[in-house]
């Protein structure tokens, strides 16, 4: 039976800087009980939606971080991972006002000076606070991963050492120990020699030194791998970071997120860098293209859906924040990063966030046994970049089966509770829920989608009706 018969739609609702500040409000942010999810102090659930600003810090000015920032509170982010010694020559190339961040490229001695925007760190001050007073979260970076790791980086200077990592960490921590942050180490490199690791160790006990304790702690690996990979067992790790990288298929790529969160102990996951929209295709623009829209949606419902306890965005020239007039770029940009944030990848990621915080949040577990295999699995639940996916409620209050393409399918019986159950179709392009109406709980379970497009996807969302639950994404 198809059941899509369209009724009233949602009115999405409208992010903005006059929102309520969460940190304010409700705590800074710490492991949830069952250690799958992150949580205010007061245990008010956070949904990490982060944009990847990496060079914000360092390339924009403070009109310039104004308008990204409030555009992004605007369209539902919570989080802004950017770098504080930064990629491009962050060292030795100076920010929007002439500073440099370091005396002598020493990490254990910044470069501060007494009065207001006399510095590097008066800057970054600022755009920390801006970050704050619009009601998100900075996930700080105190360096990218090539000043501890040179690896494939041809100008990269090395400057850290167990010793004044630790340093430099400890004066991080007390200068923002009162700040709406997360501490995230690494920066795109792997952590392979020991050297490099006690680097880390040593950044991380100097953070938690400075800070007190005050703010969670993670590391943001190389493409394809994760922190867990490394530092998993470590006390410092807080929860695990992902860099599923700038490819599409699902599997030797987008499942390592289950992998990880089937990890013991349990710590909470997320992918900190999936495939950038208006980025090169395995860095092959030449032969595969770019990433699209519809790219980052799969990935955002793949890696969520398999247990991710949020998801970060990217944006290829929005994350070296490109101008043309300004700046070099790397990989070929399409856009200036002011025209970059309009794109539309970027305005449909609030909608899987509204539709996570819709139904019970902390009790939600990944479940791909709600698909029943087709004949031909390799259509459903499908491989390479066609995988569906499925979550519900470990009580069985609501299920959702995210599918990539329009294909008929069927969802196992029994795991979704009720003697009646309510079926949606929430469209993630819209944020828009469509009832398809009241159904019995009663085996078999078919569906097909709204639309039968090979690249339209949607999210089925299936309650037990005696819950009352309103629409999905409201």
């Amino acid at each position: 039976m198809k059941l899509f018969l369209p009724l009233a739609l949602a009115l999405p609702l409208t992010f903005s800087s006059a929102m309520a500040t969460p940190w304010k409000d409700h705590g800074p942010l710490k492991i949830s009980e069952n250690k799958r999810f992150l949580v205010h102090a007061d245990n008010t659930p956070f949904f990490w939606l982060a944009d990847t600003g990496w060079e914000m810090l360092h390339r924009l000015n403070r009109e310039e971080a104004n308008h990204y920032l409030t555009q992004r509170a605007a369209n539902g982010f919570n989080v802004i991972q950017t770098v504080a010694l930064a990629e491009f020559d962050g060292l030795h190339a100076p920010n929007a006002y002439g500073f440099t961040p370091l005396v002598e490229d020493d990490p254990a001695r910044p470069d501060v000076k007494d009065g207001p925007d006399n510095d590097y760190w008066d800057h970054v001050d600022a755009l920390v606070d801006k970050v704050a007073e619009l009601g998100m979260v900075t996930g700080f970076l105190p360096t990218w991963g090539d000043k501890w790791n040179p690896a494939w980086a041809k100008d990269s200077k090395v400057v850290f050492t167990p010793e004044n990592a630790a340093v430099y960490g400890e004066w991080l921590g007390a200068r923002y120990k009162d700040k709406p942050l997360v501490w995230i180490l690494g920066g795109d490199r792997p952590a392979d020699e020991p050297v490099q690791r006690e680097i880390i160790k040593r950044m991380a006990e100097g953070l938690r030194k400075g800070d007190g304790g005050a703010h969670l702690i993670t590391f943001h690996p190389t493409g394809g791998r994760g922190s867990a990979e490394w530092f998993h067992s470590e006390p410092w790790l807080d929860f695990n970071m992902r860099q599923n990288g700038h490819e599409l298929e699902y599997t030797g790529r987008y499942d390592k997120t289950a992998e990880d969160y089937r990890r013991e102990p349990v710590k909470p996951v997320l992918d900190a860098e999936p495939a950038y929209e208006d980025h090169p295709i395995a860095f092959k623009g030449d032969r595969l293209g770019y990433v699209v829209a519809a790219d980052v949606r799969r990935f955002f419902y793949w890696d969520v859906f398999d247990g991710a306890c949020g998801h970060t965005y990217g944006n290829h020239a929005v994350w070296q924040m490109f101008d043309p007039a300004k700046n070099p770029s790397v990989n070929n940009p399409l856009l200036p990063w002011r025209e970059a944030i309009e794109q539309p990848g970027a305005l449909q990621m609030k909608h899987g966030r509204r539709l996570m915080e819709s139904r019970p949040y902390l009790t939600r577990i990944p479940d791909d046994s709600l698909i029943v295999p087709a004949a031909v699995d390799m259509a459903v639940p499908g491989a390479g970049t066609r995988r569906f996916k499925g979550t519900r409620d470990s009580d069985g209050s609501y299920a959702m089966i995210y599918t990539p393409v329009g294909r008929p399918f069927e969802v196992k019986h029994g795991l979704v509770k009720g003697d009646r159950l309510r079926v949606w179709w929430f469209n993630p392009r819209t944020g828009k829920a469509d009832v398809a109406g009241d159904i019995p709980n009663v085996a078999p379970l078919r569906f097909t989608p709204p639309d039968r497009g090979e690249l339209t996807d949607w999210v089925l969302v299936l309650d037990d009706v005696s819950k009352g639950y309103g629409r999905p994404g409201e």
